[in-house]
């Protein structure tokens, strides 16, 4: 893809978004494990819980996306070092756009980390020369994962037929986007 990279480490008020190690493999592991329930309906990924070995692959993927530019992913850390999710922005959207994903560890809901890691990666991604958008796509019944978008200024680009690739989606998936412009008339 791109020589250029997001920062590999951003600090925020009560919340920290950095590259995940291999010693973070366990501390993952149980964040995804504590969370299942609550990840499963939602997650096309959380379909048995994680294992070390598991955990341990992830992270190494993560590292060679990063490493070839087409994705980068985050672990999210509150200020006690307890891993509380992931987000990720992901190049799959062509050359000049990139999409953020991210999930919540269930007992860390509700406190504004995945709006606050998402803001803080649409400004890591606007930071980088080629991108000119930014999207965030969730299906039409996660009405949590759909608050976040709009909180950011991103607005209601399409509702598109889709698959159902987890139990509690309903099929259509909403694109949320915002561009450059928008982001920076915003600030």
């Amino acid at each position: 893809m791109s020589n250029e990279r997001p920062p590999e480490r951003i600090d925020l008020p009560g919340l920290t978004l950095r590259r995940a190690v291999e010693s973070d493999a366990e501390n993952l592991m149980n964040a995804v494990n504590d969370s299942f329930e609550h990840l499963r309906p939602w997650m096309p990924w959380a379909t048995e819980k994680q294992t070390i070995e598991a955990e341990i692959a992830w992270i190494a993927a993560c590292r060679a996306d990063w490493d070839r530019g087409n994705d980068f992913a985050y672990v999210m850390e509150d200020p006690d070092g307890e891993i509380v999710g992931t987000v990720a922005l992901h190049g799959r959207l062509g050359p000049d756009a990139m999409e953020i994903g991210y999930w919540v560890h269930a007992g860390h809901t509700r406190r504004g980390h995945a709006t606050r890691a998402a803001g803080a990666l649409t400004a890591a991604a606007f930071g980088l020369a080629r991108v000119e958008r930014v999207e965030i796509h969730c299906d039409v019944a996660n009405k949590r994962s759909a608050a976040v978008p709009p909180k950011l200024g991103y607005r209601l680009l399409a509702v598109e037929d889709d698959i159902r690739a987890a139990p509690a989606e309903e099929g259509p998936r909403m694109r949320w986007g915002i561009t450059r412009e928008e982001w920076e008339r915003r600030s």
